[in-house]
């Protein structure tokens, strides 16, 4: 095969490029771009905090380290700028729709974590696109950056404060980073032992029997979109889906939100 002028090359007329190529088979979109970018950059800034904390705690790391003025001015920055990656997802309207699901309780989430507490399992039936535990720990994760930033400026400028003041931001500070290395700890157990949701972390897509089994209330949680006061108090003509039904590829999900 050759190419004339003004066409394209025989690879490039052959190889379809790579926003073109079709969905995988039976899989439907979790995440867009905006959303693991926002992720995998507020873990990687987690991860050099925790690594720079450690490294200023524990006397046996801090001495393979070493350099401790650069590990402090390293832990500092990493701290500052952990809302970063959060405010900037905004500008994605997938992220900001998950934000929404992420800060909203449902009946069945309630359900969700009863079941959690008194049976110590969890219950997939009543898991929307996020369960009731990834909703807690989100809003867990989120107060403690704050608290964190916020202690962390009270120890990076001594000279602002009173004395009393330092002294509880260090224990708060010391005390809320080793909860939140136990927790994060958690997280990371919980992903590990769920190759699905970690695909849909790497990728943006999960299979829609993962979808199906594991957030079946998935498509009955999406957040409705701002319409004006006459459309609202118009009657809806659609009926929700059913609760089992999973994902469709042509749904709010996997609309290309973004």
């Amino acid at each position: 095969m050759t190419s004339t002028d003004g066409s394209e090359s025989p690879t490039a007329a052959m190889t379809p490029r790579r926003r073109d190529r079709p969905a995988p088979a039976g899989t439907v979109r979790r995440f867009t771009r905006a959303e693991t970018w926002v992720h995998r950059s507020l873990a990687w800034l987690m991860g050099v905090c925790a690594f720079t904390a450690a490294a200023l705690y524990l006397p046996p790391l801090a001495e393979i380290v070493g350099r401790r003025r650069l590990v402090v001015t390293v832990h500092e920055w990493s701290g500052i700028l952990l809302p970063v990656p959060l405010v900037l997802g905004l500008v994605s309207r997938a992220y900001r729709a998950d934000t929404s699901r992420l800060g909203r309780f449902f009946p069945h989430d309630w359900t969700w974590l009863r079941i959690a507490v008194r049976r110590r399992r969890r219950d997939s039936r009543y898991a929307g696109k996020f369960n009731a535990g990834q909703k807690l720990y989100a809003a867990f994760a989120v107060g403690a950056i704050l608290i964190m930033i916020g202690t962390g400026l009270i120890m990076w400028f001594p000279r602002l404060s009173p004395l009393v003041w330092r002294t509880g931001a260090t224990f708060v500070h010391d005390w809320l980073a080793l909860l939140i290395a136990a927790v994060i700890g958690g997280h990371v157990w919980l992903a590990a032992s769920d190759p699905e949701a970690r695909r849909g972390l790497r990728t943006g897509r999960v299979s829609h029997w993962w979808a199906r089994r594991e957030h079946p209330l998935w498509r009955i949680e999406a957040p409705a979109p701002r319409t004006s006061t006459r459309a609202r108090s118009a009657p809806r003509s659609e009926a929700p889906s059913a609760p089992d039904a999973p994902p469709a590829s042509g749904g709010p999900d996997d609309a290309g939100i973004r």
